[in-house]
């Protein structure tokens, strides 16, 4: 597996733009939140690292990894930002819900981004076990909540470009 040699958070070879002039909504999951409130603690340091002013920051929760779609749209129904952050996690199980869980909410993220042509980031886990997910939320293989911000704010500055 590549991730097994990999650092997720490592941005040393990429060009960040500044996230002073963009304001951002971050959504987490409250399932899963040992992983979750490492993911948003990695999220909300990145997007502070690079320009982020604290009070263009709005968090909210919400219960699971599948309430994220409902979530980033109410925020981005009440306007005003230029991107949405979700972070989730979802851990296979016996049964086929991690499947249909992670199926809706990919696919939910992704009709919110169309449906108010904003950035809507996918920070949520999907992992076999509960040690891949701590891995990927601080441990060894970095944060995927450094990944999702710097991913917003990458985003929000093509948005920009895009409609100057």
């Amino acid at each position: 597996m590549a991730t097994q040699l990999k650092n997720l958070s490592d941005f040393s070879g990429t060009a960040v733009p500044s996230a002073t002039p963009y304001s951002f909504g971050i959504v987490v999951a409250e399932w899963n939140p040992e992983v979750t409130d490492a993911l948003y603690q990695g999220a909300y340091k990145s997007l502070l690292d690079n320009g982020a002013l604290a009070e263009n920051i709005q968090t909210y929760a919400v219960p699971g990894s599948f309430e994220l779609t409902s979530g980033a749209d109410l925020l981005l129904k009440n306007g005003g930002l230029d991107a949405i952050i979700c972070l989730g996690c979802v851990i296979q199980g016996e049964t086929r819900h991690f499947d249909f869980i992670c199926n809706a909410v990919a696919n939910g993220l992704s009709n919110v981004a169309i449906k108010y042509s904003k950035p809507v980031i996918f920070g949520v886990l999907t992992t076999d076990n509960q040690q891949q997910a701590i891995d990927r939320s601080g441990g060894k293989h970095g944060n995927k909540g450094d990944e999702a911000a710097i991913t917003a704010i990458k985003m929000a500055d093509l948005a920009k470009t895009l409609t100057v």
